[in-house]
């Protein structure tokens, strides 16, 4: 797995002088979604249920910071099953799985816990439905992230990934009176929709998911970049580098209007030349991001002199989920006060 990196000391960004007023404009909804929120709560509640360790099949989600704080919980993060002891305690991560996956991990008597997002999990469904529909799939999403192998190993005689609006160009199927689409949740919107275009202008009969895959989330921390993006000179997006929705936030920041536009993951990271001439930064953060990592953004550039922080809302999240069915209860098998969630989101 991927060693997180600890933020390094450096000197602090400059208070360089520009012309007009120094601003930030902070996105929001941004940072923690529901699915990420119950599937870090779960490894969390596992380690205080079972004790140490649990393994962890892949990140929990894609960020290193929550990858790091768990491990020194505790957590060990592996490949794959067999890389856990028989016996032990494992979790899914919020990516999910195929079915060959499950398999593996009870042929190794393993106690999985299943922290998948339950969208993702309506689009494993999906596909399953429509494959034993004997329609043949495109799935719409990235070769080799854990969402699309775990959404395509549902049925994968049926399962065709569309990698980009130009693969739409040219992927080939058996029957073109009976193809549907589905995507990855944490696609940029715009893009996916261009592929849908494409797809829909070689195979008019294409048939649509009974409801949108792209995830709540993921799209509300566009419409708000979006937002933020016309009035910013640059924009921070706080993420991992296999974040898939941070990386996308990047490109429609700069689609969108934002002079620049940089990931980051923590705040050290930052460079004094982004900031020369710049009047407004947006902020914002990948659906797996804790908002600790965002404030310390907020103090390293208020140190600059961009001190006078706006918030630009596009939307309100309430959402929960509740946890796996097995951590719902404590050991005496009274309900858990976290059974729903719970954190706060911005």
């Amino acid at each position: 797995m991927p060693v997180p990196r600890i933020p390094r000391r450096r000197e602090r960004l400059q208070d360089n002088a520009v012309e007009g007023r120094k601003r930030i404009l902070l996105a929001s909804p941004r940072g923690y979604c529901a699915g990420v929120d119950r599937a870090v709560v779960a490894v969390e509640k596992a380690l205080e249920r079972y004790g140490a360790p649990v393994y962890v099949r892949k990140q929990i989600v894609h960020n290193i910071h929550v990858v790091s704080e768990l491990e020194a919980k505790g957590a060990i993060f592996v490949d794959e099953v067999d890389e856990v002891p028989q016996g032990s305690h494992v979790v899914f991560s919020a990516h999910g799985v195929s079915p060959a996956v499950v398999n593996a991990a009870a042929d190794r008597s393993l106690q999985a816990i299943d922290a998948t997002c339950p969208l993702v999990t309506k689009v494993h469904r999906e596909a399953v439905r429509f494959a034993r529909d004997d329609f043949e799939i495109l799935l719409i999403g990235h070769e080799g992230h854990e969402e699309v192998e775990g959404t395509a190993g549902e049925a994968p005689e049926h399962v065709t990934v569309v990698n980009s609006p130009e693969h739409a160009d040219v992927v080939e199927v058996r029957d073109p009176s009976r193809v549907v689409w589905l995507s990855q949740t944490t696609l940029s919107v715009d893009e996916t929709m261009e592929t849908v275009r494409r797809l829909r202008a070689r195979f008019p009969e294409l048939q649509d998911p009974p409801s949108d895959d792209i995830c709540y989330a993921t799209q509300n921390r566009q419409v708000a970049i979006k937002k933020v993006a016309t009035d910013a000179d640059l924009v921070i997006v706080v993420g991992s580098a296999n974040s898939s929705n941070s990386v996308r936030l990047v490109e429609v920041a700069l689609e969108y209007g934002a002079k620049a536009a940089y990931r980051i993951d923590y705040a050290d990271e930052m460079r004094q030349e982004w900031l020369d001439g710049v009047r407004t930064v947006g902020v914002t953060s990948g659906a797996s991001v804790p908002e600790v990592l965002v404030q310390q953004v907020l103090e390293e550039l208020a140190g600059a002199g961009y001190g006078d922080v706006e918030e630009v809302r596009t939307a309100e999240e309430d959402l929960q989920f509740s946890l796996p069915k097995e951590l719902r209860s404590d050991a005496a098998g009274r309900r858990d006060e976290r059974a729903l969630g719970g954190r706060t989101r911005a």
